[in-house]
């Protein structure tokens, strides 16, 4: 996939924007031809050098960007110059995408392994030795708490799951 194509994928964007939040956004999306300085994007860009120097260590957690350290002979200053490596997202978000379908069958164990209560009133929810220990009242507001029917949870979870394993191509 080329570059500017991978950058107009909106799930390239919205990973992007997690990872780099609202501020960081212009620096992930306009990523410069070969290397640049942290100062040089901030001035192009507009924005504070903090806050590009967030974005770009973020990326480079994240193997999207690298960096080569240059020493001024004179002054004795190191300078960073950054290279963006974005051949590197697919092969991320499929490792996210990993990550989020064991969590989703992890809580769904969770959810089919445990019975609930639910305080309607202050819509906290309890498992069950934690109801039967508060003698089934919520600790907050005195209500009793409710046997909690999570079924339909569950089934969002096994559509999701789903989903995820047939974008992944992972049999269950």
């Amino acid at each position: 996939m080329a570059f500017e194509e991978l950058l107009d994928d909106p799930v390239v964007q919205k990973y992007l924007h997690e990872l780099v939040g609202p501020k960081g956004m212009p620096v992930a999306v306009s990523p410069p031809d070969g290397e640049v300085t942290d100062e040089e994007l901030a001035e192009r860009l507009g924005l504070e050098l903090n806050d590009v120097r967030r974005a770009l260590f973020i990326l480079y957690e994240n193997d999207l960007a690298t960096y080569r350290r240059v020493r001024d002979e004179d002054s004795g200053w190191l300078t960073y110059l950054w290279t963006f490596e974005y051949d590197n997202v697919p092969e991320n978000l499929r490792e996210e995408m990993d990550r989020l379908l064991e969590a989703l069958a992890e809580r769904r164990e969770y959810e089919l392994n445990n019975e609930f209560y639910l305080c309607e009133v202050c819509s906290i929810r309890f498992e069950f030795g934690e109801a039967m220990d508060l003698g089934f009242e919520c600790p907050e507001c005195g209500s009793p708490v409710e046997a909690m029917e999570n079924t339909d949870l569950v089934e969002a979870m096994d559509e999701r799951i789903e989903n995820l394993r047939s974008e992944l191509g992972v049999r269950a």
